[in-house]
């Protein structure tokens, strides 16, 4: 007897009404995501310039943020699993508000490798909420909109990515000329942003939140092995190819789009770090476009659409100057709108009480936002713009294949 395993639908009234409190509590979360993932790409030129570091040493602001989701990921899934969505959320927010606060002593001290070591537990907390989050939100309604669904929560989330490099430049990269800046500029934004955070925890701990049950169901002998483990589904093991790829590709254009610019157009890092703004602020409106698209376009396709145009958009920034270097390079923001949720969504399609497990592994897939950059880092480094930027190309060609090739409808083909 083959057994698999599906979900239920949310437990109690799922009128509008109890769907409100969870659309605030998941938009503040990914407001909050989005805002301090993209300071990120403040501090990686802020602290270029105020420890004197290369561009690889500087990328290890990335590396150390991002390696905590294939350090954490999987006992984060478990950890969900355990305590349920609501509390990872709460417990999510409150790790990152204690990351958030080590920012002070590492600004007294003055070390780099203090300010690593304070990102780091700032992403244990930004990976519990992910773990927790995405599922959630895909299991809040129907699996067939649940691309649509995500991408229009994410569009939130962007809203944070466009505002955070306005904050930095103003805040902290306004201030590089100043004595111990790479310091001083940092901990009392930091400081604040902590104490939001910990308000949220609070705030969502007092809220009631809708509750998604699994359970197992007995199916016919014809349907499957009699348990499947879960690197058996195919989109899942492509997918995460696909998250590993994209994050990578994303957070390595950001992260370096700063000194991009600056070079390319001639300019200092607080007016072309402006320009990061316009490149995560393009994911905003891509989002808002693609939650509607995405409710009457097969995903698939518009994956394999919005992925060809990163890979024309990086060769035309690589092959031009000025201007259109840089714009057709900011230009990417809008194409990576909807990737990540299409490539989430369709990973874990049809794997019911796995969802969770799955998230787990994908969201250790994020880990590329390490990798990427870092080698993106060692390049510029060593050869040029040019050169480098062919990694995160390489990256966007395999979503295309992704969305041509490696997703199937029917997940018992072989990997």
């Amino acid at each position: 007897m083959a057994i698999t395993t599906i979900n239920d639908p949310i437990t109690g009234d799922t009128n509008g009404r109890r769907y409100t409190p969870a659309l605030i509590a998941l938009a503040v979360l990914y407001f909050m995501m989005g805002f301090i993932t993209c300071l990120n790409d403040t501090l990686v030129p802020f602290f270029k310039t105020g420890f004197t570091l290369n561009y690889a040493e500087s990328s290890l602001v990335q590396f150390y943020f991002f390696l905590t989701y294939a350090v954490m990921s999987i006992p984060a899934g478990r950890i969900v699993e355990k305590v349920g969505y609501k509390r990872g959320m709460v417990f999510g927010f409150a790790i990152a508000g204690v990351g958030a606060l080590l920012f002070f002593p590492a600004a007294l001290l003055h070390q780099y490798a203090l300010f690593l070591g304070a990102l780091f537990v700032l992403a244990i907390g930004i990976v519990l909420l992910q773990v927790a989050a995405n599922p959630y939100i895909t299991l809040l309604g129907k699996p067939e909109t649940a691309s649509s669904r995500l991408t229009l929560i994410q569009g939130v989330g962007s809203i944070g990515t466009t505002v955070a490099p306005l904050f930095g430049a103003h805040f902290i990269l306004s201030r590089l000329s100043e004595s111990n800046a790479s310091s001083d500029a940092v901990s009392i934004p930091y400081l604040a942003i902590g104490g939001v955070l910990f308000l949220i925890a609070l705030l969502v701990s007092l809220l009631s939140l809708p509750k998604i049950s699994n359970h197992v169901t007995r199916l016919s002998p014809t349907d499957g092995p009699a348990q499947r483990g879960i690197f058996s589904f195919r989109n899942l093991n492509f997918g995460l190819v696909g998250i590993f790829m994209y994050v990578g590709a994303e957070v390595a254009i950001g992260t370096f789009l700063t000194n991009y610019v600056a070079d390319r157009l001639h300019i200092e890092e607080h007016r072309a770090n402006n320009y990061v703004a316009f490149y995560w602020g393009g994911m905003l409106i891509g989002r808002l476009i693609g939650a509607m698209v995405l409710k009457s376009v097969k995903s698939p396709i518009v994956l394999r659409w919005v992925g060809g145009a990163s890979v024309a958009l990086i060769i035309l920034s690589i092959v031009s100057s000025g201007y259109v270097a840089v714009w057709s390079m900011v230009g990417v923001g809008l194409c990576n709108a909807v990737m990540f949720a299409i490539i989430f969504s369709l990973s874990i399609q049809g794997l019911g009480a796995y969802t969770t497990r799955a998230s787990g592994l994908l969201s250790s897939a994020i880990v590329g936002g390490a990798v990427i950059p870092y080698l993106q880092g060692l390049l510029i480094d060593r050869f040029d713009w040019g050169v480098s930027f062919c990694l995160p190309l390489i990256c966007y060609l395999y979503i295309v294949y992704f969305a041509i090739d490696g997703f199937k409808t029917n997940q018992m083909n072989p990997t």
